[in-house]
């Protein structure tokens, strides 16, 4: 996969993230989970573009770990959400909870490269 690919799919996953929290109630846990949801949802996309611009591999590699720390935090959000049933589509959550899964394979495997990279 390239990197423009990559970029893509974690603004189509950050465009799913924001579906999600414009779907759920309007209450105290709802909003709280929502606004924790689309900070870090969001942020993965973002993120990424900034370690495109990375000086140097330590930075790059700083920065892609930061982006797996937002996609746990998301998975982790995403969980709460579904279990607490703070939907409206669970379609989405599930979809969701599983591309989130997908994105966090995708970085762990893309640091450990990053890593051996940087040792050579």
């Amino acid at each position: 996969m390239n990197k423009y690919d990559l970029e893509e799919l974690l603004i189509d996953f950050s465009v799913l993230i924001i579906e999600i929290v414009n779907e759920i109630p309007n209450s105290k846990a709802g909003n709280h989970l929502s606004g924790q949801l689309v900070c870090s949802g969001t942020s993965v996309s973002l993120n990424y573009g900034e370690a495109q611009s990375a000086e140097s591999k330590k930075d790059f590699i700083h920065k892609m770990k930061v982006i797996l720390k937002e996609l746990r935090e998301t998975f982790i959000c995403l969980k709460i959400i579904h279990k607490s049933k703070l939907y409206k589509t669970e379609d989405k959550i599930i979809k969701a909870k599983k591309e989130n899964n997908e994105l966090i394979s995708i970085f762990v495997k893309s640091i450990e490269t990053a890593q051996k990279n940087q040792k050579s």
